[in-house]
């Protein structure tokens, strides 16, 4: 698609957007959201004709970017043929998305159960582990991000969590790893993660063991700030909640099918848990659409006890037929071995070479096509580039970061004092180029701010 300048028509849409839309994580009057013409590919662009490379994949989910052809096509032909059925009915697109999504997950966690996104996969994988234990409570770390419905956020180890925790939830959460920025006084991975398991250990122990339901992780913390647990810790975990009865839960919302250049992040860990919750990436983001994976012991719970929960639009139609023409370009394409080469060869090179160069960059680190870019204002010390959950004026430097890079023609990722590289897992590797050099502008802008 070749982007075509039409100004009156993006300021219609502008002006029905600021009358009519409610946006989320927001405070309606003061954001500015851009009018959106066009997208294909890793592009998409405004109604000015100015086109962006996209550093975020959306919100971390266009993994086979926007408008693939072979998705577009099988939605369109499933829409011809059965748009819409209720979720009690066998469909041949669920249960094709059912099984290819099966042949994938780690171990035996081969029932799907479909959900219409990432919130609500959470909500039911943690009712499914509270009335497979009779358990009531959860355990889940600082520095995450499970979703904005009333549990999955409660869940929610950042910010976005305050407004709607009325400690009612039965969460408990905890510190995870997280050797930059340690809260445990280690100076190796290897302190790191025994210190976070014996921090755990205690957690439970002081919470009691025979109370807790499940432990909630992200293999890799997403919009937290994509920080890569140590070895040994998530099979350390593992042990723990065998040892104490826990259901152990992985969510790969953002990490799974492909970003982190495995089909799930799990795989890069040899880790299987219990129950593991998925979206985004299933089908590239292309109708809503989410889901948990169930173990074999688990799913045994509820062969002759009804299990209380459901939806109606679970398992989609359309969504599902998006799902599978997904998976299939992916493994058809080598989408995921995309993300597995460019990453290593490509992305982290250019990423520690930005580093080396610019002040602002306290660390770098990632996966695949997951990657963050830690900004300070000082390497030495350490300080964030901008304070914690930092607004208005006191997120200048990170604001000026972002205009810095959307000039130079790319929509970065940030979150408090973080950027992002986190582009379309089937990116070129002059795509990547691209969006390097346009980061190495910006940073410059961010540079100035340290001292």
């Amino acid at each position: 698609m070749t982007p075509q300048t039409d100004p009156r028509a993006g300021a219609a849409v502008k002006a029905a957007d600021r009358a009519h839309v409610f946006h989320s994580w927001s405070a309606q009057e003061l954001i500015d959201p851009l009018a959106v013409a066009g997208a294909e590919g890793s592009y998409f662009w405004d109604y000015d004709g100015k086109r962006y490379l996209d550093l975020t994949s959306g919100l971390v989910y266009t993994n086979i970017g926007y408008q693939h052809p072979k998705v577009v096509a099988a939605i369109q032909e499933q829409a011809a043929h059965l748009t819409t059925f209720a979720p009690a009915f066998a469909i041949e697109a669920r249960s094709e998305a059912a099984r290819l999504i099966a042949e994938r997950t780690p171990g035996d966690l081969d029932k799907i159960f479909f959900t219409n996104g990432g919130a609500d996969a959470v909500e039911h994988a943690v009712r499914m582990a509270r009335l497979h234990t009779g358990r009531p409570k959860v355990l889940s770390a600082y520095r995450s991000y499970h979703g904005g419905t009333q549990q999955a956020v409660n869940l929610t180890g950042d910010p976005r969590r305050w407004a709607s925790d009325s400690a009612t939830a039965g969460v408990v959460h905890f510190w995870a790893p997280f050797l930059y920025r340690s809260r445990f006084y280690a100076e190796t991975e290897e302190q790191e993660t025994a210190r976070a398991l014996e921090h755990l250990e205690t957690t439970i122990a002081f919470e009691g063991p025979a109370t807790i339901a499940a432990l909630i992780l992200e293999t890799v913390p997403g919009t937290a700030g994509i920080m890569l647990p140590p070895p040994g810790y998530l099979t350390g975990v593992r042990e723990i909640c065998d040892r104490h009865g826990i259901v152990f839960v992985l969510d790969e919302v953002m990490a799974g099918f492909g970003r982190t250049g495995e089909w799930f992040a799990a795989d890069l860990y040899g880790v299987t848990p219990d129950l593991m919750t998925f979206a985004k990436g299933v089908n590239s983001g292309y109708v809503p659409l989410g889901g948990v994976a169930i173990s074999g012991a688990i799913a045994e719970t509820f062969a002759r006890r009804p299990y209380p929960g459901g939806l109606t639009y679970s398992g989609h139609p359309l969504a599902c037929a998006a799902a599978v023409a997904t998976i299939n370009v992916m493994a058809e394409e080598g989408v995921v071995e995309n993300a597995k080469r460019l990453g290593a060869s490509v992305v982290g090179p250019g990423l520690a070479e930005l580093a080396a160069r610019h002040p602002s960059v306290g660390e770098v680190r990632g996966v695949g096509m997951f990657w963050a870019v830690e900004l300070v204002k000082n390497r030495e010390t350490r300080e964030p580039l901008v304070p914690y959950n930092a607004s208005g004026e006191a997120n200048a430097p990170m604001a000026a970061f972002a205009a810095a890079a959307k000039k130079a023609g790319v929509w970065p990722f940030v979150n408090m004092n973080r950027t992002h590289f986190v582009p379309p897992l089937n990116v070129s590797e002059a795509e990547v180029k691209e969006g390097l050099a346009a980061l190495d502008t910006a940073l410059s802008a961010a540079d100035e701010f340290t001292g």
